[in-house]
Formats: C-alpha cells, structure tokens, sequence
C-alpha cells in the first residue's frame, strides 16, 4: 500500500512539474511579448523622429530654392527694369527724329533739283546747304546718324534694294545709287538707305 502512495506522489510530483515548466514557458511568452511591446515604442518613435528630421531637410531645401528662385528674378527684373530705362534714354528721340529726317529729304531735293548755274540762285543755294549741314549736325550730336552707303557691298541690315541693275563697272553686289538716304539712331535703324544695287553683267 505504501509503495503505490509513493508510485501516486512520484506521478503527482511530474505532473506538477510539467505544469511548472508549462507556466514558465506561458510566463516566459509573456514576458517575450511584453519585452517586444516595450521595445516597438521606441522603435516607432526612432522612425518617427527620422521622418520628422528628413521632412525638415526637405523643406529646407526646398526653401532655398525658392529663395534662391526669388533672388533671381530680382535680379531679372532689376536688368530688365535697367535696360528698359536705358533704352527709353536712347530712343526717346526716336519718333521726333523720324520727323526730322522727312525736312532732311525736302532739303535734299531741294539742292538736287536747284539750277547751280543760275548765279542769282547761289546764294539761296547755299543757305539751303548750310541749313541741311546744320540739321545733320543737330541729328548727329542726339546720335542720329547718316547712311549713305554709295559705293560700299550690299548690306541688307540697313540698306533697302529697290532694283539690280547691271553694270560692268561696279563691283557685283555693291551699291550704285543711293535713292534715299538711311538713318540709324544709336545704332539702331531708324530708316533703311533705299539704294540700286549692281550686279554682273549676262
């Protein structure tokens, strides 16, 4: 009888045991997964502080770029705002001496067309010359300057070509006759020189 308590409180005994190491695995879960809760926080909040501080960078950078963005068209705005002013200095007279250039023709015409034989006449020529030398002067002084390419190659820019003529004595391509003479205000062109220009014989 004794012996088959002792056999019962030996397989008691195990059975306790195997519930003790049971409990201890179920605690040693908990304690795994409370660990793991424990450390997740931490984790998240690392993330958390390393997306916060790759947004700043963003933004900063960003920021520059607009800023740099803003300087530049500053800038641009200042040179364009400089050429503007600088440009109205130096055409302001621009529509005035397109006026002045229509006395300058008359004049022109008026000496072409005058009778230089005639010695009544040349006094009243004369007065002619000076007026039109002194109005080419006045122009001149504002920067208005002549175009009067007779003789000089074909220039497109600043010369207007009303006919081609043949002629074995110019140079192909050069001008012949100036019909009208041009003007450039500031270097800028105010009206073309028209002209004939020569070109090769056939």
């Amino acid at each position: 009888m004794t012996e088959i308590v002792y056999v019962a409180d030996e397989q008691d005994k195990s059975a306790l045991q195997d519930e003790d190491a049971q409990v201890e695995a179920i605690v040693g879960e908990i304690q795994d997964a409370i660990d793991a809760a424990e450390q997740e926080p931490a984790a998240t909040e690392e993330q958390s502080l390393e997306a916060q501080l790759e947004e700043a960078k963003q933004a900063a950078a960003d920021a520059k770029e607009q800023a740099l963005r803003a300087v530049a068209d500053a800038q641009n705005i200042r040179r364009r705002a400089e050429k503007d002013a600088e440009n109205a200095r130096k055409f302001a007279l621009e529509k005035f001496a397109g006026d002045m250039l229509v006395v300058a023709d008359n004049l022109d015409r008026a000496l072409a067309s005058a009778d230089r034989d005639n010695e009544s006449l040349k006094p009243m020529i004369e007065g002619v010359e000076l007026t039109h030398k002194s109005m080419l002067d006045a122009l001149a002084r504002h920067n208005v300057e002549l175009i009067n390419p007779m003789g000089e190659p074909f220039n497109p820019e600043f010369h207007q070509a009303m006919a081609m003529v043949p002629n074995p004595d110019a140079e192909p391509n050069s001008v012949m006759d100036v019909m009208q003479k041009g003007f450039t205000l500031n270097g800028r062109l105010l009206r073309p020189a028209m002209v004939v220009v020569a070109k090769a014989p056939e």
